[in-house]
């Protein structure tokens, strides 16, 4: 299952919070800010979709992330690959370092990344 942008939005600063009360995540939004009804929808979706839980305080809620940025991001990159790039991590590489304009030093410190990815692999 998927976030929408706006959802995604709202993760985002929840995991920059690790928790936080519907006050807490409406202050994180930029102006104009989303009415309270918009962020308790947004709220009640990510609950029920399993991607967030909450703490009852009296009648408040903290919320909290039970999906790691880390964990949804290499779920969402693996995606990317195998829908348009055939599966292809090499195809997806290929692309990524030419048509992103990444300086030499970028490439350079990438290729270290993938050097030490590989000595690892083959420990």
């Amino acid at each position: 299952m998927q976030l929408s942008k706006t959802e995604e939005q709202v993760m985002q600063y929840l995991w920059k919070l690790e928790k936080a009360f519907m006050k807490d995540v409406l202050d994180a939004f930029p102006e104009p800010k989303p009415a309270t009804t918009t962020v308790a929808t947004l709220l009640k979706r990510m609950t029920d979709k399993g991607f967030i839980d909450y703490r009852l305080y009296g009648k408040s809620r903290e919320y909290y992330p039970l999906v790691k940025k880390t964990d949804y991001f290499s779920k969402h990159v693996n995606g990317l690959i195998k829908n348009f790039f055939n599966n292809s991590a090499s195809q997806f590489a290929s692309f990524f370092t030419s048509e992103t304009n990444l300086s030499t030093t970028e490439l350079e410190e990438l290729k270290k990344i993938v050097d030490q990815q590989i000595e690892k692999q083959k420990q």
